[in-house]
């Protein structure tokens, strides 16, 4: 909860909003797995072009893809809708996409066990893909003691609710982001435990890097966690097959760059990650987080020049 007592107001209206969110996921539950992953893209795909927040979204690929043309922009944007409608209905019905389930493969899957058995910390790395929360259940089912990070919502009512909901599925370690989390996840990884962070989204004063050949600022603290504790990163990717059905892939690992200098080690590092983020991006850019503002805030005011930068 809040460490500041709400106001009645308030209070009463984060309740009606949990009572909201109930009655959602409630129903949700109720429907057959598929019939509400298509429901969820369904009323997305109608309510999501209309949105304010479609502005944003042919921004980024306007920024991402200058040499599309705009039939395949108008497809790309439909399709993230729909994926990110599928993923909202889906995130109810969590505990029953797993690998048991027989909904969830994953590729070279002995990449995580190895690291469970091995009893030390990694750091888990990823970006906002497909439906990004099966990753999780998959580092569950391998074995690996994880801390999971998160931005807790304003209503500390669905907050408990959503912590909850992903308890069903088997996540039981919460970092929350920030000051805070980044001491706790030190201290996790001290215990042995790795963590399991994503780093496709801006972060205000990080390390600049080029993405789409334009300078972001992309955080540097998975890259520092592994550096700190001598490990390395391990990167996961899932794919959405059909409907509410997923692959999962362990990939090689990225180790971080050697270097007397610390800060270019990191930034060497960091680099490499945008890399990889990108190149799944291109692979498969109807499942990525199209919503979030990932370039520096200039680009997105009406009329604003951008200069490509080499990487």
């Amino acid at each position: 909860m809040s460490e500041h007592k709400p106001g009645v107001v308030q209070d009463m209206a984060w309740r009606v909003e949990a009572l909201a969110y109930d009655a959602f996921v409630g129903f949700m539950r109720l429907l057959p797995l598929d019939f509400a992953s298509d429901l969820g893209g369904w009323l997305l795909r109608a309510l999501g072009p209309i949105s304010p927040v479609q502005r944003t979204v042919s921004r980024n690929l306007d920024l991402a893809f200058p040499d599309r043309d705009e039939a395949w922009k108008a497809d790309i944007s439909r399709a993230q809708w729909d994926n990110l409608g599928r993923m909202f209905a889906e995130f109810a019905q969590m505990d029953r996409i797993t690998i048991a389930s027989g909904r969830v493969t994953v590729e070279h899957m002995e990449r995580l066990t190895d690291i469970a058995a091995s009893g030390k910390p990694v750091v888990l790395i990823s970006g906002h893909f497909a439906n990004f929360e099966v990753m999780a259940a998959v580092i569950v089912a391998a074995g690996i003691p994880c801390q999971v990070t998160y931005r807790a919502t304003n209503n500390p009512y669905i907050d408990r609710r959503i912590r909850e909901g992903r308890r069903r599925y088997g996540v039981q370690l919460f970092a929350p982001k920030g000051g805070d989390g980044a001491k706790e996840l030190m201290i996790g990884m001290a215990r042995g435990e790795s963590v399991a962070l994503m780093n496709d989204q801006k972060f205000n004063r990080g390390v600049s890097t080029p993405f789409f050949s334009h300078p972001v600022d992309t955080a540097p603290g998975p890259t520092r966690l592994a550096l700190r504790f001598g490990t390395v990163l391990q990167p996961l990717t899932v794919e959405r097959l059909h409907k509410a059905r997923f692959r999962v892939v362990a990939h090689p690992p990225i180790a971080v760059e050697d270097g007397e200098n610390r800060a270019e080690a990191i930034e060497a590092t960091v680099r490499k990650i945008s890399r990889f983020i990108e190149g799944v991006v291109r692979e498969r850019p109807q499942e990525w987080f199209w919503v979030h503002k990932r370039w520096p805030n200039a680009l997105y005011r009406p009329n604003a020049l951008y200069r490509k930068e080499r990487p």
